[in-house]
């Protein structure tokens, strides 16, 4: 299994960044998708997660309004779009697969990055304020 992370980059504070995320050897479409961040010195945190068939998703609070996770099973890719970037979203950010049969919807699981089965490599976001 890979997944390939890219899109980072530096971009002024209020500007955008789309993140990309193919994933292979796998079946794409049975993995809930997740995108992470780690900021240095501080823990792996949850950004957003979207389900199997990209009908549902989730996000972490700053997240909400300003990202947008997507999936597309037929290309095996998950992005997350950021938009109004703030410095404090300046981090690695990672995509992850989980595999697990757990039902999407009120599952906290798939917050936790402790839960996934497969990681990509990370990109960096760096925001300029």
């Amino acid at each position: 299994v890979q997944l390939q992370a890219s899109g980072g980059g530096l971009v002024q504070a209020g500007g955008s960044l789309r993140l990309s995320c193919a994933a292979s050897g796998l079946t794409f479409s049975n993995y809930v998708m997740g995108w992470f961040r780690q900021a240095p010195g501080r823990e792996r945190e949850f950004v957003a997660t979207i389900d199997r068939s990209g009908t549902r998703t989730r996000y972490q609070d700053s997240a909400k309004g300003r990202f947008t996770i997507s999936r597309d099973n037929a290309m095996n890719t998950v992005w997350l779009q950021m938009n109004s970037l703030k410095s404090e979203d300046t981090a690695v950010y990672f995509c992850a697969a989980d595999g697990t049969a757990v039902a999407f919807t009120g599952a906290n699981v798939f917050l936790n990055p402790a839960h996934y089965d497969f990681w990509g490599q990370g990109t960096q976001v760096t925001v300029s304020s």
